[in-house]
């Protein structure tokens, strides 16, 4: 029973790399998934030479029978994590697929408490009263000099 338990974790613990690597990956397929190194854009946007010598060598190691994994890792080696068009989901490369959820998630909770507190806002001046001071509440002196102006229309 031990060792069926033991057969059963180890196969969870590698199947998400075996899953990972397609073993019969295509050109289209891997075009969106590499970059440029002259253009900055993935290898189905680019028309550079550079991007045309990357996509021969991604057709010959296809045709050799390479999977994508090994495909990428030669890749790598040559030029660099720059090379991958999505960052590794390990290592430093996980927090560039976790900071912008996170980030999503904080900016959310955040407004979610903004709408909430102004939502309960309790106004701290006494709501406008029109009757207040005769006709419209205003300050005797303002009155009359609106009734002046007024006058100096009219007349």
């Amino acid at each position: 029973m031990i060792r069926l338990l033991a057969v059963v974790v180890v196969a969870l613990v590698l199947a998400p790399a075996a899953l990972a690597c397609n073993p019969h990956p295509t050109l289209a397929a891997m075009e969106g998934q590499i970059m440029c190194p002259v253009c900055g854009t993935t290898l189905d946007q680019s028309d550079s030479a550079a991007a045309a010598q990357i996509k021969n060598v991604i057709s010959r190691r296809i045709a050799a029978g390479d999977s994508d994994c090994q495909i990428k890792d030669l890749l790598v080696q040559q030029y660099g994590d720059a090379i991958l068009a999505a960052p590794p989901r390990h290592g430093l490369g996980l927090l560039a697929w976790w900071l912008p959820i996170a980030g999503i998630v904080v900016a959310a909770a955040v407004l979610g408490v903004g709408v909430w507190r102004w939502s309960r806002h309790v106004d701290d001046e006494p709501p406008f009263d029109p009757n207040q001071n005769g006709r419209g509440g205003l300050d005797p002196a303002l009155e009359r000099r609106v009734d002046e102006e007024l006058a100096r229309f009219d007349g």
